[in-house]
């Protein structure tokens, strides 16, 4: 699986100013119900901040990817979110976190969600496409290098 097949253009978005974690994900909830009808931003919202308190999502290196399965959801989403100032995020280096890909699985789907969090620690360890995306300056620029092969634009570096 490739992350063009779960994120699109209007679930990019560069630069947003939040001052928390908890903002943070209020702020994906509602840009991801704003794009999707069959999702609700308050359950939406109520989702990911109770797979937060169970174990935070935060990988390290300026990362987090929020996530969480729901009913309702029909097709994997994706969303990328950059911040426009680092937050605290509980991540595992302590590191304050600059980018968020939210994941949204339908609620059955626990291998296939599994599947798509390790291809994207795998991109996201990738150190070309991890640069890439934190030097992202516009929503169309953050998504395109996050639709390009990371392999690829490892050896282009």
């Amino acid at each position: 699986m490739k992350i063009a097949s779960i994120l699109s253009p209007s679930r990019t978005h560069c630069r947003i100013a939040v001052s928390s974690k908890k903002r943070a994900i209020e702020k994906a909830a509602e840009l991801i119900a704003s794009n999707d009808p069959r999702l609700e931003e308050s359950a939406l919202y109520s989702q990911l901040i109770a797979r937060e308190k169970v174990s935070p999502t935060g990988l390290g290196k300026g990362i987090a990817i929020p996530h969480c399965r729901m009913t309702g959801c029909n097709a994997i989403i994706g969303s990328l979110i950059t911040l426009q100032s680092p937050i605290e995020f509980d991540a595992i280096d302590g590191l304050p976190v600059s980018a968020l890909f939210v994941l949204i699985v339908p609620e059955h789907e626990t291998k296939v969600h599994l599947e798509v969090l390790s291809m994207l620690v795998q991109n996201f360890e990738n150190p070309s496409f991890h640069s890439r995306i934190l030097a992202a300056s516009d929503s169309e620029s953050l998504y395109l290098a996050a639709i390009s092969d990371p392999s690829k634009a490892a050896s282009n570096t």
